[in-house]
């Protein structure tokens, strides 16, 4: 007996010396060359970068993996509790690895193998860690052995909470949701600690196969899920049973995302990526979790959305008709295809099935209803016009422009405004006939003072074309440069009222070229006239009279001062608007008259903060040590900042050019915006061939730029001007944007003088006078002044290199 006894103790203690021999060896061959698990210390997920407007309302998110991190001290126990009893009921008892659970899983795979069930896992919450952060998901015993030995040492060197943390803030989650942050507003639109205990249970439910416990597409497995955990949470003492089951009688719902604002602005938030990209690269912008404040006004912004909708349906409805979208084919899904020509059209814009067509009217099937288009709200659907701009006919016949099985775009009536002439009141059941204008713009609006932008959209539809027509076409603006011919004429010591002839100029541009003739858009000539009708009435044999007087080095400098153009070819035409720029910089530069000649640099960013909430760029780089009361508010002086924009111009000058951009609407070719009442200045500006037509203007606290044109250049259409086409847009954007706002005058530069002249001629006249207007002189100037004639001689300075001038029709 003793000797039976000696030698089961030997072989159990050669056994226990092997068994210890064996796990060293283990752990000396496999610990080798494991990675540094002491990294996750220093962890700092992929995280979401979120783009807001001034407001504050969310724009866009951007992600590689669409994440939130939240520390576990601001996550709620119950969510902890959930996914402990889902996923690893001993976690705060055991070392990295639950021998409990392995022994029960090595049992259950034994019993079950050859059966076609899925193994058992026993993997701890501490090993899924070391799996996702360190290891692979290759399914290899030599991956299990890594995988239990990194989980040891890491229960040696994190606690509980901070290995949760790394868990809760990686976990894959479904639909695009890494983290319980990111999938309690993906799921349910709610923070963590607004979540309800069934929706708790269903997140612990989903991280061992997502999609197989899809809400939608799965609901009754995704139920059947979360009913487990809530059970293992009752047994688990986690919860009581009435709490379990009123909870499991509660139906899984999901619900949208709501956290975006209703400002849409994908030009402008493209810009803003593109920005973000370029200063901080691709890495920070879709893992860095950046916050980043832009200068977006989202009210701004939906106005200026419409305005340019409206214009530029308006604009295309005055060419004709084009024709249906699409005619339905036999057999076809109807509500399918309406439908899918829906979504690509912008809001309040349907596909609509004709399906009777008469003389004044047509049946329409629309959004899942019946409905009329009349012809009050069709007769513009003649055929376009010709290459030779003659217009056909008018319609007179619906059935002339609509067939049975035509798919057109239809709109409410109150979208249409344009439309709705003599007296013709629409039915609730009326649609009017639509199509998708071909012609493109944009329309921007900064603040003048600062150059943020408030709102930018730089084309019709941002799903049919993402080319932002604000930032990326360079055009030529054609008489929307003129301001700043003057603006250097002013600055020379020329007043308002200096006298320029308008009359026939041909320059000789060399041996066997063609005289250069400009000419104004009246084919007229009207003499000897001030250079405030020359802006009022957009005049081109004034402006070029005037350029080859200051000579175009001046005028270049002006371009490149005022960011117009950085190399503005030394022609005399690009006095007349042949240099090509885009709309955000020549808005900015106008920006720069009604400012008082400062300097601003558009921008689209105020300020934009790292993860941890540490301001890493402000736009805004004056320093404000007074702003700083460590003391608090004790009614000590308002800090004033100090203005660091660079003087570019005269201030007087610079009012004086506002002043006469001012007459360009009371007078001029912008005179249609002066029934709105409003203090507003601004020049229209056209192109040869009528290609492209602009606006820009202010008042005195907001800059607005308009562009149209299309992407191919080609004529806008018969007498369409920057007059007919950019200034009602413009004027619809300023309406609108100035409701409730106060009605305050330009603001004046010190040491001016206001003298009462004739508008006409620029002589000093009594205030009573009927063509009496307040002219602005500098100190020194009186009304009237020398004529410009003849220029004393353009040497070389204003020839090309080659020796040409010409261009021809700018105006």
């Amino acid at each position: 007996m003793l000797r039976l006894i000696s030698i089961t103790l030997s072989l159990t203690v050669l056994m226990a010396m092997l068994a210890g021999a064996s796990i060293l060896w283990i752990f000396w061959t496999y610990g080798k060359g494991l990675p540094d698990y002491q990294q996750l210390a220093n962890y700092e997920p992929p995280v979401v970068t979120r783009v807001h407007a001034g407001n504050g309302a969310l724009l866009a998110e951007y992600a590689s993996e669409k994440r939130l991190f939240v520390p576990v001290e601001a996550i709620p126990p119950r969510l902890i509790q959930a996914f402990i009893s889902a996923e690893d009921k001993a976690f705060y008892s055991h070392f990295g690895v639950d021998l409990r659970a392995l022994a029960r899983a090595v049992i259950t795979n034994i019993v079950n193998y050859g059966s076609g069930r899925r193994p058992v896992g026993a993997s701890t919450i501490t090993q899924q860690v070391t799996k996702n952060f360190l290891l692979t998901n290759e399914v290899s015993i030599d991956r299990k052995i890594k995988e239990a030995i990194l989980s040891l040492r890491m229960e040696r060197a994190f606690t509980k909470d901070q290995i949760l943390a790394l868990y809760l803030n990686e976990i894959y989650l479904g639909r695009g949701s890494y983290g319980v942050a990111a999938a309690a507003l993906k799921y349910f639109d709610k923070s963590l600690d607004q979540l309800d205990l069934q929706e708790m249970a269903y997140l612990a439910a989903l991280p061992k196969a997502p999609n197989n416990y899809h809400p939608t597409h799965n609901r009754r497995a995704a139920t059947v899920r979360r009913n487990w955990v809530l059970r293992e949470m009752q047994e688990n003492g986690y919860i009581s049973q009435d709490e379990a089951d009123l909870a499991k009688n509660i139906p899984l719902q999901i619900s949208r995302q709501s956290g975006f604002d209703g400002a849409d602005a994908p030009y402008f938030t493209e810009e803003v990526r593109r920005q973000l990209i370029r200063q901080f690269g691709e890495s920070s912008l879709y893992d860095g979790g950046l916050s980043v404040r832009t200068t977006l006004d989202p009210f701004l912004q939906q106005v200026a959305d419409k305005a340019l909708e409206h214009g530029l349906e308006a604009l295309d409805r005055r060419q004709g008709w084009r024709g249906p979208v699409d005619v339905l084919k036999d057999g076809a899904d109807v509500d399918r295809v309406l439908a899918e020509h829906t979504a690509k059209l912008r809001p309040n814009h349907y596909a609509a099935l004709v399906t009777k067509v008469r003389r004044r009217s047509a049946e329409i099937y629309v959004a899942g209803r019946q409905a009329i288009i009349p012809f009050e709200l069709a007769f513009w659907a003649y055929p376009p016009r010709r290459d030779d701009g003659v217009r056909p006919p008018p319609l007179r016949d619906l059935r002339n422009a609509l067939s049975k099985n035509d798919i057109v775009i239809v709109q409410p009536p109150g979208f249409t405004p344009d439309l709705i002439r003599n007296g013709f009141k629409p039915e609730a059941n009326h649609f009017a006939l639509g199509q998708r204008p071909a012609v493109e713009g944009a329309i921007v609006a900064l603040d003048p003072h600062t150059g943020r932008l408030l709102a930018m959209s730089g084309g019709y539809n941002y799903a049919d074309s993402e080319f932002n027509r604000a930032v990326q076409a360079m055009r030529q603006p054609g008489s929307a440069f003129k301001p700043f011919v003057y603006l250097a004429a002013l600055d020379a010591g020329y007043s308002p009222t200096t006298r320029i002839l308008d009359a026939p100029l041909v320059v000789d541009q060399g041996l066997g070229k063609p005289k250069w003739k400009p000419a104004n858009y009246t084919k007229r000539f009207y003499g000897p006239s001030i250079m405030r009708v020359g802006i009022e009435k957009s005049r081109n044999l004034m402006t070029a009279r005037l350029a080859m007087t200051l000579g175009m080095d001046r005028v270049k400098d002006y371009a490149r001062r005022f960011g117009l153009n950085e190399n503005l070819p030394p022609l005399l035409s690009m006095s007349l608007g042949a240099g090509e720029t885009t709309l955000l910089r020549l808005t900015a530069a106008y920006g720069m008259l009604v400012n008082g000649g400062r300097k601003i640099t558009p921008s689209l960013i105020d300020r934009i903060q790292d993860r941890n909430g540490k301001t890493i760029f402000r736009h805004d780089k004056r320093v404000c040590e007074a702003c700083v009361a460590p003391g608090g508010w004790t009614n000590q002086a308002i800090p004033k900042l100090p203005d660091s924009r660079e003087q570019l111009t005269d201030p007087a000058s610079a009012f004086q050019m506002v002043s006469m951009l001012e007459g360009v609407i009371k007078r001029g070719t912008g005179r249609s915006i002066k029934k709105l009442g409003l203090v507003v200045a601004g020049k229209t500006g056209t192109t040869n061939d009528n290609t492209n037509g602009w606006f820009i203007g202010f008042t005195p606290d907001l800059a607005i730029g308009v562009f149209i044109g299309y992407d191919r250049p080609r004529p806008l259409g018969k007498r369409e001007t920057g007059s007919t086409v950019a200034v009602p847009i413009f004027g619809d954007f300023l309406m609108r944007s100035q409701i409730d706002k106060p009605s305050i005058p330009f603001r004046r530069p010190n040491d001016i003088h206001v003298i009462p002249v004739h508008a006409e001629t620029g002589e000093r006249v009594l205030p009573k006078d009927k063509a009496a207007i307040l002219e602005i002189f500098k100190p020194g100037q009186r009304p009237g002044g020398a004529l410009i004639d003849v220029a004393p001689g353009l040497g070389n300075k204003s020839m090309a290199p080659n020796g040409g001038l010409a261009t021809q029709g700018l105006y």
